[in-house]
């Protein structure tokens, strides 16, 4: 007979597999990504990508994608429909009073340059994502502010999971 607690997840992939399963109610049709906010061991809030609440969503009504270029020259898209998941975890933080300051950010996917900015000005300590996107863009921002990034593998949810 085996140890229960072989198979017992450890702290890091649970709350990363939460992330994944928040995922799954994204609106977006270009990426499904999910956030989790914690601290000490406890969830403050939860968010993903789509769009705010009672607005039509990319699913329903197609995207509103632009094009914008960066100091580098890359050309980024984004939608103008979509919050972007760790702004809709930081906006159900608030909406319920639940201070951030200082808590930890599990994400299905490194941030994106602006949800960094935000990340540092709402006081996150640490951000743990499971696929790494776009890290040359961030990387100075991570290691100016002093924000931990850690990698968490997970495999990815099983498809009876999805939907």
């Amino acid at each position: 007979m085996t140890d229960a607690h072989e198979h017992r997840l450890g702290w890091d992939t649970y709350f990363m597999r939460i992330a994944q399963l928040v995922a799954e109610r994204s609106t977006c049709t270009r990426a499904k990504i999910g956030a989790v906010i914690v601290r000490e061991r406890s969830i403050i809030a939860t968010g993903y990508n789509g769009s705010p609440a009672g607005m039509p969503h990319c699913t329903e009504v197609g995207c509103l994608v632009y094009r914008s270029t960066a100091p580098d020259g890359t050309v980024e898209e984004n939608c103008f429909r979509t919050i972007h998941a760790e702004i809709n975890a930081i906006a159900q933080a608030a909406k319920h009073g639940n201070s951030i300051d200082g808590a930890s950010i599990y994400i299905t996917a490194t941030p994106c340059i602006h949800c960094l900015k935000v990340l540092v000005n709402v006081g996150i300590k640490r951000i743990y994502y499971a696929k790494p996107y776009k890290l040359q863009t961030i990387e100075e921002m991570v290691r100016i502010s002093g924000i931990e990034l850690v990698q968490v593998e997970v495999e990815p949810l099983p498809e009876e999971m999805k939907h």
